[in-house]
């Protein structure tokens, strides 16, 4: 209801006009009329109408108001229990909740602290942060993918991408990644405590992952890690991630997340790093070109971020990464192998970190996918597959060319039985895989299960550790692996123990040819 409205009721209800009548020529009901008549006289008079608040009643506790508001002045932080013990030496009668409730309504309450906006100096410093988002793509249905965000705090301009993790590989490549489309590395970077930075935190602050120290090193910026639970710090990059919500993500559907990445590549140019921005009347594209010339520069050769992972062919020549198989040349069959997850690339190196094969990464929304290169399985040449395995056979020495012999003569499935058997001897050390070819050669059990039975009986499989050492030392140059070096003698190191006091006149003695002290001499032969 309108001011006039209510004029057009006061005016005739003043010249004698009943409430009845008046509603029905203004159309509205006659209970709308009471109580605007009532509101008006309660406001001229000054006492209470109807639907007003009815006066607080009093209370026991009002004569001793002033006591607790003095009390709660000189303690701002005094305890309820306190303050009932003080009121009852004052001869008050009452419980603990009526003090409760005039505590809380008369203590004064503690403004929070303005936070002050800290701006920096241009390629001074920067902040990342990653957002979590849960998004319904088209093709790949509901999946949660992560907002890799790095800004510059002079020019407020970013780069953005999604991704599917925040690991330590993702992190470093992301890094690397928004350094180039910025054209250069502020000095120092601000980050929350997640585990790709920082490790933990304790009494000396804290602990950075060392491989992020590693890429910060190379590039030469200081990361810096926030307080925890105080996410004023970054405040810049967290007001950032509202405005991709309301501005990119809003009104908008996407196929893929590289569909998704294009649409952001694309809003960055467009949208984010053309806006003017209120409180500089400027853009950040324009304040980059400012601040560019202040940045880090590039180095000319990047960290390498890619993930290197060991990983164990198997029987049929496949070695497996997140629940997806690619395959390798069928001579690995049994080994361990060093696999290099790069950006978007499965790269497999023999031991002599030699490459023997590369596949393209199958995304991480799809498993157990086969990625396979026919001529690594050379199955329909059986000449080409008996001469790769005389030759890994070979390389367990004589015993294991008998062996092999004796197998392929006696069993229709020898050659698979002897795929089978590469595999199962990586789980052992060499010596008792040939201890266990032996045995079974002089007793005539030339089958895949004799050999299993008498490795369960006789030996232990190795640790992997033990495993890769092994392969990684029958790798080296054989002159390495035979010369060992032992401890170098204490005279070598007694010019490090040198008192840095002056030599007394007179001694001119060199000190190589002094004579030794016991403790410093290194023993002779008995």
């Amino acid at each position: 209801m309108n001011e006039a409205t209510r004029l057009e009721i006061v005016q005739r209800h003043q010249q004698g006009a009943s409430a009845r009548s008046i509603a029905r020529s203004l159309g509205i009901s006659r209970g709308t009329v009471d109580r605007v008549l009532a509101r008006v006289e309660a406001a001229r008079t000054g006492s209470t109408g109807p639907g007003d608040p009815p006066p607080r009643r009093g209370s026991r506790l009002d004569a001793y108001e002033p006591i607790l508001k003095e009390l709660l002045d000189r303690y701002p932080n005094l305890t309820v229990e306190r303050a009932l013990q003080e009121l009852r030496a004052r001869g008050f009668a009452g419980g603990y909740t009526i003090v409760r409730l005039r505590v809380k309504r008369l203590r004064p309450r503690a403004t929070p602290p303005p936070v002050p906006r800290f701006e920096t100096g241009p390629g001074d410093q920067a902040q990342m942060d990653h957002g979590v988002y849960d998004l319904d793509f088209t093709r790949e249905g509901r999946r949660r993918v992560y907002l890799f965000s790095y800004l510059l705090g002079y020019s407020r301009r970013q780069y953005l991408r999604f991704v599917e993790s925040t690991d330590l590989p993702t992190t470093l490549r992301e890094h690397a990644n928004a350094f180039r489309h910025l054209g250069g590395i502020a000095r120092t970077c601000l980050y929350d405590n997640f585990k790709a930075v920082v490790l933990r935190h304790d009494a000396e602050g804290p602990l950075y992952n060392p491989k992020f120290l590693a890429f910060a090193t190379h590039y030469g910026f200081r990361p810096r890690a926030c307080r925890v639970r105080r996410p004023q710090t970054k405040g810049k990059v967290e007001r950032k991630f509202h405005y991709v919500e309301m501005s990119l993500l809003n009104g908008r559907t996407f196929e893929t997340l590289d569909h998704l990445n294009e649409v952001t590549a694309e809003w960055l140019a467009t949208v984010a790093d053309v806006h003017v921005m209120r409180d500089f009347q400027e853009s950040p594209r324009d304040r980059h070109e400012r601040e560019r010339p202040h940045l880090l520069p590039l180095p000319t050769r990047d960290f390498d971020t890619a993930l290197v992972v060991y990983r164990h062919v198997n029987v049929e020549g496949f070695l497996t990464h997140r629940l997806n198989h690619y395959s390798v040349p069928w001579s690995f069959i049994g080994q361990v192998l060093p696999v290099r997850i790069a950006d978007g690339e499965v790269i497999v190196y023999s031991v002599g970190l030699e490459e023997v094969a590369r596949h393209p990464l199958v995304p991480a929304t799809r498993s157990g996918v086969r990625q396979s290169i026919q001529s690594h399985h050379p199955t329909g040449d059986p000449e080409e597959r008996t001469r790769l395995l005389r030759q890994r056979f070979a390389d367990l020495g004589p015993v294991g060319t008998a062996f092999l012999d004796g197998l392929l003569a006696r069993q229709i499935q020898g050659k698979l039985q002897a795929q089978h058997l590469l595999a199962l001897a990586a789980q052992y050390t060499r010596d008792d895989v040939r201890a266990a070819l032996d045995r079974a050669v002089r007793f005539g059990a030339f089958s895949l299960a004799a050999v299993r039975r008498i490795l369960a009986a006789r030996a232990r499989p190795r640790p992997r550790l033990d495993e890769l050492a092994e392969l990684h030392r029958d790798s080296l140059d054989p002159t390495l692996r035979d010369d060992v070096i032992g401890p170098r003698s204490t005279r070598d190191y007694q010019h490090l123990l040198a008192s840095d006091e002056p030599e007394e006149p007179g001694d001119d003695t060199p000190p190589e040819d002094r004579p030794e002290d016991d403790a410093g001499r290194d023993p002779g032969p008995a």
